[in-house]
């Protein structure tokens, strides 16, 4: 034991000489530190959030986040680069690829949402979406109650889904509910007129208008189906200390020039690859949640 103590103590001399700090890291920290390099779970097609641009690149609001909080742990380890990599997920790939180690950060377009928290954790909050539907203009459909008997859809494994199958028996409505596997599919069964309504995220129904081929055919809710929720970056479960700098890199993005300038980016200008506008100003309680980081469920905090 005395002779590991003293060459413990000469590697630490050695170390430090050398310009290395000794800094023991844990979990998804070690991970990366041992790998030199970073797994980021994407979407192909997720606007403006994640998807990938003419030349299959990974890019989107969310994505510039997750590259600036890799930053942050570049910085937290002393490394001189990291490598990002990237992984491709879908809704119902996603937690499980967090949960068995495929990738460290997931940077979509995922709602922090409690039913998850047994399975995986979520950094400060990003973005906060309303969950509403879409329907066919001429189809009269713009409230709740007008979809009594009627045929709606949502994507699988999403917290849009959940939502509209609560509401749907609360209500007792007797909505025949759809399933579809990605956003393509769930507004191309609205667009061939399979389903009367399709229920997603405030944002990304946005898009999916302002990128369709008749924008003026399409009419939103003037109701939502919940309170708004909070998008967040999802992490590894039971990893505080990865957490830790995960929120304090977004906590100081989100609150400099360059965190808005990344919203007004994405939401407020032309984006690839077709150059429209989403025309989307941040909503005030997003503003709160920019000026003062939190990574609450709860509604009030966003009030």
């Amino acid at each position: 034991m005395k002779r590991w103590g003293i060459l413990m103590r000469i590697v630490t001399v050695l170390l430090v000489c050398s310009g290395v700090g000794v800094v023991a890291f844990a979990g998804t920290l070690e991970k990366i530190a041992e790998k030199k390099s970073i797994t980021l779970g994407v979407r192909d097609a997720s606007v403006p959030f994640s998807y990938n641009d003419d030349e299959g690149k990974p890019i989107g609001y969310t994505v510039e986040i997750c590259k600036k909080v890799v930053e942050g742990i570049r910085t937290h380890l002393r490394m001189p680069s990291i490598e990002i990599r990237y992984q491709l997920v879908t809704p119902p790939t996603k937690v499980p690829l967090m949960a068995n180690g495929t990738i460290d950060l997931e940077c979509s377009a995922t709602s922090n949402d409690p039913a998850r928290h047994n399975q995986v954790a979520f950094s400060n909050t990003v973005f906060l979406a309303t969950n509403t539907f879409i329907a066919k203009r001429n189809s009269g459909i713009t409230r709740i109650e007008d979809l009594k008997g009627k045929t709606a859809s949502s994507i699988a494994a999403t917290t849009n889904l959940r939502q509209l199958a609560a509401l749907n028996a609360d209500r007792q409505l007797g909505i025949r509910i759809l399933t579809a596997r990605d956003l393509a599919e769930a507004f191309l069964m609205l667009e061939t007129d399979r389903t009367a309504a399709l229920v997603l995220d405030d944002a990304i129904l946005i898009n999916m208008v302002a990128s369709s081929r008749n924008p003026q055919d399409y009419v939103f809710s003037s109701e939502r189906l919940a309170p708004p929720e909070p998008y967040a970056i999802m992490l590894r479960k039971d990893d505080p200390e990865f957490k830790k700098v995960v929120d304090a890199t977004v906590a100081e993005y989100l609150k400099s020039s360059d965190g808005m300038a990344n919203y007004q980016k994405w939401f407020e200008s032309a984006i690839p690859p077709r150059g429209y506008n989403l025309k989307f100003p941040m909503p005030p309680g997003l503003k709160k949640a920019y000026s003062n980081p939190t990574d609450s469920v709860a509604p009030g905090a966003y009030d």
